[in-house]
Parts: C-alpha cells; sequence; structure tokens
C-alpha cells in the first residue's frame, strides 16, 4: 500500500444525495463532471481532484476509505464532519 496517493471526492450534505450520485456513476455519468456541478468543496472546480495526500492528511473516516480503494475505484458514499463523499482513487 501506498503511503501517498491521489484522489477526487464529490461532496455533498444528505446521504441520500450521495447515494443517488453514486448509483448515476456506477451507471456511466462521469464522476468528474458531476463533482464539477454539484460537490460543495471548492475541489469540485477541479472534478473533484484533492491531489496527492499522504495519511495524517485528512479526516480519520475519509483517509480510512480512500486508503483501501484500488486505483480507479470509487468508493460508496463516507460520512464526514463535512457531509457525505463520493471518494475515487486517481493513483
Amino acid at each position: 500500500m501506498s503511503n501517498k496517493i491521489k484522489c477526487s471526492h464529490i461532496l455533498v450534505d444528505k446521504q441520500s444525495e450521495a447515494m443517488k450520485l453514486y448509483e448515476e456513476i456506477k451507471s456511466g455519468k462521469k464522476f468528474g463532471a458531476i463533482a464539477r456541478d454539484i460537490s460543495k468543496c471548492p475541489s469540485g472546480k477541479k472534478d473533484g481532484d484533492l491531489g496527492y495526500f499522504t495519511k495524517g492528511m485528512m479526516v480519520k473516516e475519509f483517509e480510512d476509505v480512500a486508503f483501501n480503494l484500488e486505483i480507479g475505484e470509487m468508493s460508496p458514499p463516507v460520512k464526514t464532519q463535512f457531509g457525505y463523499h463520493l471518494i475515487k482513487r486517481l493513483a
């Protein structure tokens, strides 16, 4: 497991909205386009790209999921203090 990974994410307020987006992406909608249109994180402007990060840089709930994803894999909704995230590992 790498100690530095790169992820994109989509951040929304409600679990129901996150689940709906999760299903839409699994059905073929583009992760980056949804991030630009819907994510409440400023990273949405860059298709949700958070860049590279190491352990200890993100909140624990986010980090625990992100570091266990395979490259190209997207997580189901992850709850943190900020809301609900869909996380996609890029590298």
